[in-house]
């Protein structure tokens, strides 16, 4: 079985990025008074999602990357709210 030497290949970094890419396009199309409001507030947690991911990877214990995994599903739920309310 192969070693993963980075976050950069993990899958769910990848879909992480995915995700953030596709908030950030959608995001463009928000009014202008939104910036501020909730444009500011789905791009900063979906942002969240795979710094956490890729800062939990680096940590020195799996119980360390667990805790950066559930922070960076707890940000995912919240841009999965953000969007709904849209």
């Amino acid at each position: 079985m192969p070693t993963i030497k980075s976050f950069e290949e993990l899958t769910v970094w990848k879909d992480a990025r995915k995700f953030a890419n596709k908030i950030y396009n959608l995001t463009k199309k928000f009014p202008k008074e939104e910036n501020y409001g909730l444009t500011s507030q789905i791009t900063r947690a979906t942002v969240s999602i795979g710094s956490n991911i890729a800062e939990g990877f680096d940590r020195y214990s799996k119980k360390d990357f667990i805790k950066f995994l559930i922070i960076a599903r707890a940000q995912y739920l919240k841009s999965r709210m953000t969007y709904i309310l849209l």
